[in-house]
């Protein structure tokens, strides 16, 4: 089985910073790319940020320069430092990877269960 992990939501007051991980753990023998979503409430599930295993990244256009992705392919890990935080940033952030499992030849797309980040005062 392979999972992933977010981990690092939590409540922070606006002008704040958040750092997001994301753990692949299982039977796993390559992750190509790697993204954040988000959800707002009554809202539809966004992309936030992309980043390949090559390292290589993509973001939602409203949020460069705040937000940052990144990865180690080392721990199977991607990360998603957000600075100055908004209140419009609080969402259910969740990762996703393509992964391919040991003794498989396709890769598939799997996702966390997702973390809550909540930005207010």
């Amino acid at each position: 089985q392979v999972q992933l992990v977010e981990s690092g939501g939590g409540l922070v007051q606006p002008g704040g910073s958040l750092r997001l991980a994301c753990a692949a753990s299982g039977r796993i023998r390559s992750i190509n790319a790697m993204a954040w979503y988000r959800q707002a409430p009554g809202e539809g599930r966004e992309l936030v940020a992309g980043i390949t295993n090559d390292g290589s990244t993509n973001y939602a256009d409203s949020l460069k320069g705040r937000f940052t992705v990144s990865r180690d392919n080392a721990k199977n890990t991607m990360y998603l430092q957000m600075n100055s935080l908004k209140p419009e940033d609080t969402a259910v952030y969740y990762c996703t990877a393509e992964i391919r499992r040991l003794g498989d030849y396709r890769f598939y797309d799997y996702w966390g269960q997702g973390t809550q980040v909540t930005v207010s005062s």
